[in-house]
């Protein structure tokens, strides 16, 4: 059990690397690729390949390996359960550090490895990840370095200001066609964080759930370009939201506009769905301007 655990909290993170790399149906999934990336031996990648198999996203071969059997455009992320990070609370505790400026824009494994008396294998499981959530950077011969927009409030608005162009746009697309078994999927979820997974989720967890949202309502567009620009605003966006839904009290209001947009848009009413987004995307991104420190992140 504590190995499919194990599987199921790098599951997310596997299909997000292969969300990211426009994977398409056929692919081999390479274990020593995912292994390097996510900073794992070959076995645990192995087992979420075996997961991915049981969820219908991929097919194993004998004596080949597993493929992807969707493209990755078409594969969403709430068909899989969520699970906790095993290295959830000293990765947020590294990530409140960064956001809250004690660790410098330039650093060296060994300042961290004296700042929090870790194995120097853990630290680096924590600083992989943040590399491939495009925040932190190796430095050749200069150790890591931080990422400009981790202490850019200003762009971190620009961001909400960009998304309010896109994603009302996306919803008026002659082509949109609505996925209703992901609507359904979508709707469930966010009734469930209504019932009580906004106390019990994990922080990363929570801005997963809404980046989910959002990228499924773009995603029915068929419009790749906005697709893809919503997919990099999420990932741009992801770390800050790690610390911003500490506050989840407001959280219960936005599910609940949540699962409004999603009767606006399946009963048709997409032009007042679009305009109903806008104001919600609106409405978060003054919270931010009244922030005296990094701004409050909403999903």
């Amino acid at each position: 059990m504590i190995k499919k655990d194990l599987a199921l909290q790098l599951a997310p993170r596997v299909i997000e690397m292969i969300r990211a790399r426009s994977m398409k149906a056929g692919e081999p999934l390479r274990e020593q690729t995912f292994a390097q990336a996510l900073g794992v031996s070959r076995s645990p990648v192995r087992r979420v390949f075996a997961l991915l198999a049981e969820w219908d996203l991929a097919i194993q071969e004998p004596n080949r390996g597993y493929f992807l059997k969707q493209d990755a455009g078409q594969i969403q992320e709430t068909t899989f359960p969520l699970a906790s990070d095993p290295f959830e609370d000293f990765y947020l505790r590294v990530v409140d550090d960064i956001l809250g400026g004690e660790i410098p824009e330039h650093f060296f494994e060994a300042q961290l490895l004296r700042r929090y008396e870790v194995p120097r294998g853990q630290l680096l499981k924590v600083l992989n990840r943040l590399a491939s959530e495009a925040m932190v950077e190796r430095r050749p011969g200069q150790g890591w370095g931080l990422k400009d927009f981790v202490h850019n409030a200003q762009a971190h608005i620009q961001s909400y200001r960009f998304r309010m162009a896109i994603e009302p746009a996306a919803l008026l697309e002659p082509g949109y066609q609505v996925n209703h078994a992901a609507f359904a999927q979508a709707r469930q979820q966010q009734q469930a964080m209504l019932d009580g997974d906004i106390q019990t989720l994990s922080r990363a967890q929570l801005f997963q759930v809404g980046a989910q949202f959002h990228e499924l309502i773009v995603q029915c567009s068929g419009n790749v370009f906005f697709i893809d620009a919503i997919r990099q605003q999420n990932q741009l966006r992801r770390f800050i939201g790690y610390k911003a839904n500490v506050d989840r009290t407001r959280l219960m209001a936005q599910c609940q506009e949540h699962i409004h947009l999603l009767d606006l848009i399946e009963s048709d009413r997409r032009e007042e769905a679009a305009q109903f987004l806008w104001k919600h995307l609106d409405e978060v991104g003054r919270l931010k301007t009244q922030q005296d420190v990094m701004p409050d992140e909403g999903i």
